[in-house]
């Protein structure tokens, strides 16, 4: 079925060709980092272990949701007197990715609270809050978004049991803080989002792949080749881990029939274009398969952008009247759309995904693969499906690209 030798070797140096996420990482040459919940994580575990035995761990190791346990040396810590606070601060490193947050100090102040208050979050200097609806946080909350806080949670509550004696629970204050993280956010997207007064704190691996766009955009071709080479007929471009993880529960696909797409929607549909396999699921957040829906193959946020007044359209098409196709187009993101959608029973995520998947046929010109679209929320659930179509079946009239 495919011309095309894969050159990759795999782990262990056997030469055996090898495709997925890990093997398009490898192929970039490129090095990852740590996001901002990775570091607050280590850092707030350094600070709580602190406070309860005197001393900071340095480096500190913690685990990641895939298992990885990277450690970090920490940049400051102190220690106050009678250890009623602890804070510790560890250095962003992104990294080969271009990432605005690079060399920024992420610090974690731990303050023991009463016996039954569990983990409190709050935003320190140079950490937002969040303002308006539409985010995976309430308005009014600490932009720490949730799997980070949730990896805080496991961590800070390890560092209990082991030094707070049997059946220490972890209650605690965790103030995160960024040095100059206010300054940063000008560069971001957040103050357009309503989080103010700083940085979020993200990540959903603890890791940062890093995108170069030349070096991603040839790994995915590899990941094409090497998918074509083992004979697979279907294939999953995600723009993530979260997407990823989707597909293979509902298809049950391979690690190398899996290709990371992150952003470059456009790449891996040229290149299936000329190097076809049968079927190509195309799997990702709601937000940014709407963009790709709307007609951009790039999918970053510097590049392209969510069009809300394309949403109401979509919106009505769905049976939404002119109020709800208004309150659309005047949400504050792509998910705040969505639930408003959702509640007056307008399928817009089924429409997304249906426009979507159109709209890389359009781009396949009349290439003989049929394509499917999956869209997801911020936790991974099913929010838009298409079910699969062809060349011969797509709709009259769609842009050639």
């Amino acid at each position: 079925m495919a011309e095309a030798q894969p050159q990759g070797t795999g782990p262990q140096g056997t030469g055996k060709a090898v495709g997925g996420r890990s093997a398009q990482l490898a192929h970039t040459g490129l090095r990852p980092g740590w996001t901002t919940g990775a570091c607050a994580t280590a850092a707030s575990t350094a600070a709580y272990t602190a406070l309860l035995t005197g001393a900071f761990p340095d480096p500190v190791t913690i685990t990641l949701p895939k298992g990885q346990t990277p450690s970090f040396a920490l940049a400051v810590e102190e220690l106050a007197p009678g250890r009623t606070t602890a804070m510790a601060g560890v250095v962003k490193d992104a990294g080969d990715d271009p990432d605005v947050t690079h060399g920024a100090l992420v610090r974690a102040t731990v303050r023991a609270l009463p016996a039954g208050s569990g983990v409190v979050f709050k935003a320190g200097p140079g950490v937002g809050t969040v303002t308006r609806p539409g985010l995976p946080l309430d308005v009014g909350e600490p932009a720490i978004n949730p799997v980070p806080r949730q990896l805080m949670r496991e961590h800070l509550a390890e560092v209990a049991a082991r030094h707070g004696g049997a059946g220490a629970t972890a209650d605690v204050e965790v103030e995160i803080s960024v040095d100059h993280g206010e300054e940063i956010a000008r560069s971001t997207w957040n103050p357009r989002l309503g989080i103010l007064g700083g940085l979020s704190i993200l990540g959903t691996t603890g890791i940062v792949v890093p995108y170069s766009c030349s070096a991603w955009i040839d790994s995915i071709r590899r990941g094409v080749d090497v998918a074509r080479a083992a004979g697979r007929r279907h294939v999953a471009g995600c723009t993530g881990s979260t997407s990823e993880k989707v597909a293979v529960a509902l298809h049950h696909l391979p690690e190398d029939a899996l290709l990371d797409m992150g952003d470059f929607a456009g790449a891996v549909l040229k290149y299936i274009r000329r190097h076809p396999v049968e079927r190509l699921t195309i799997c990702g957040g709601f937000a940014k398969l709407s963009k790709l829906a709307a007609g951009h193959l790039d999918l970053h946020s510097a590049r392209s952008q969510v069009d809300k007044g394309f949403l109401a359209e979509l919106a009505r098409r769905g049976g939404a009247d002119e109020a709800l196709a208004g309150a659309v187009a005047e949400a504050n993101t792509g998910l705040a759309a969505l639930q408003l959608c959702t509640a007056a029973g307008v399928p817009l995520g089924d429409l997304v995904a249906a426009t979507a998947r159109d709209e890389s046929l359009a781009v396949l010109r009349g290439a003989p693969v049929a394509v499917d679209v999956i869209c997801i929320d911020r936790a991974g659930m099913v929010v838009g499906r298409a079910e699969p179509r062809g060349p011969e079946e797509n709709r009259q009239g769609s842009p050639q690209r």
